[in-house]
């Protein structure tokens, strides 16, 4: 009787592509409404991409005698591409002892897969809605420092910006020259349990937070996320750009154009007012006028949410389907439901998303948010299997992600903040 054949390391990772690019893909266009829309490309390449932006018209006008022409003004925004990864584990053993049959191989590997995947699009999410700074709790205010329990107040996190077993980096903030950097022996913190049931969150670690150093406060940072520059008073922000710290911004730069009328967003401070028809319309009308064109999705917290659902009387059910495109590359096509909000342009969809902060509104044009890839986004297998053998475990290591920027133009999007 002949021998029962086991396929290669490399077959299974063939067969690991197989299985696994399109559902993460899938996934990846899924993972929250605003993920699934904006425009997402997969050919970014050199050093550098540069988007020539309009910000004047053109030429002379006048009457009575021929005008004097003059030139419109451009500014160049500049794209650089940032490293975003998950990683994850399979043991050794596991795989060798599935490899009988491809079967049990897809049926060994299928969770830590998804769970990976999973973690990848968590992040994307939070990256999306953040500053850029990977900055997930500010400390400032906490109590319990220091030790392994620490009591944060509700306005310096976001609940889904923690999870358990996340490893984080505590950041030093020298308050005199601005210097931020990691607490060296306190590199890949790791959360072991949450509680955010009374507004605050009581975060316990591993292992203890020391004291901040005199004139310094302490943040936690996605691990990797953040770190010092070359000048002591520079931040490197490995994290791509976010909604947040774009549609923020009242000075400086944001992608190497100078924040100023024709490059800024639309910015309401309802001053702890209730969110109301008024101010959504308001905001809405500011961000046509700002740029011609009406914003074609509301995205906001689950807490504003819960308002507007009170406050409109019609609460339609309606869907969205995710770009042309997606079903051809994934397989499946993936669509959203929502409440409508009537615009001067028309129905729109009002959509809950949890990486928001609580008392705010955004109102967002996805044909002005564009995810730049650089080619062979994915799984990792350069090397000619997915598979890397841990140097000091057992264990194999999959690699996912790769390099990208989020490009989004200001002027095509609002936000309305500080709602009661």
């Amino acid at each position: 009787m002949a021998a029962e054949r086991q396929f290669t390391l490399l077959e299974a990772s063939a067969l690991f592509k197989i299985k696994y690019e399109k559902l993460s893909e899938n996934v990846y266009n899924s993972a929250n409404v605003l993920l699934g829309r904006c425009k997402k490309s997969y050919k970014f390449v050199g050093k550098q991409m540069q988007i020539t932006i309009p910000q004047s018209f053109a030429g002379g006008v006048g009457s009575g005698e021929l005008p004097k022409s003059n030139t419109a003004i451009y500014s160049e925004a500049i794209i650089t591409a940032k490293k975003v990864y998950a990683t994850v584990e399979i043991d050794r053993e596991t795989i060798k002892a599935a490899m009988a049959d491809e079967g049990s191989f897809v049926r060994a590997t299928k969770e830590v897969v998804k769970k990976g995947v999973e973690s990848y699009m968590r992040n994307m999410s939070r990256i999306l809605f953040n500053d850029g700074s990977g900055q997930v709790a500010d400390l400032s205010s906490a109590t319990g420092i220091p030790g392994t329990s620490i009591v944060v107040p509700a306005a310096d996190f976001k609940e889904a910006d923690l999870e358990e077993r996340d490893l984080l980096d505590v950041i030093e903030n020298t308050t005199a020259t601005g210097a931020k950097a990691k607490v060296a022996s306190q590199n890949e913190l790791q959360e072991v349990s949450i509680n955010a049931s009374t507004g605050d969150a009581t975060l316990t670690f591993a292992s203890s937070i020391a004291a901040a150093t005199g004139g310094t406060t302490l943040r936690l940072a996605m691990q990797n996320s953040s770190e010092i520059g070359a000048s002591t008073a520079a931040l490197v922000q490995k994290d791509p750009q976010g909604i947040k710290g774009v549609l923020d911004a009242t000075s400086g730069s944001k992608y190497n154009i100078e924040v100023k009328r024709r490059w800024k967003s639309v910015q309401k401070d309802a001053s702890s007012a209730s969110v109301s028809t008024d101010l959504l319309n308001e905001v809405m009308l500011k961000v046509e006028k700002n740029c011609g064109k009406s914003p074609n999705l509301i995205v906001t917290s689950y807490k504003q949410y819960e308002k507007i659902l009170n406050l409109l009387e019609d609460q339609k059910q309606y869907t969205i389907n995710t770009r042309a495109g997606l079903k051809s590359k994934s397989g499946a096509d993936i669509s959203f439901s929502g409440v409508e909000f009537m615009s001067s342009a028309g129905p729109i969809g009002i959509f809950p998303e949890r990486f928001v902060e609580d008392d705010r509104v955004y109102f967002l044009n996805d044909n002005h948010i564009h995810i730049y890839h650089r080619p062979d986004f994915g799984w990792f297998d350069d090397d000619g299997t997915v598979f890397l053998r841990k140097a000091t475990e057992d264990a194999y290591e999959a690699r996912y992600g790769g390099y990208l920027e989020c490009y989004i133009n200001p002027c095509f999007h609002g936000v309305l903040s500080n709602l009661a």
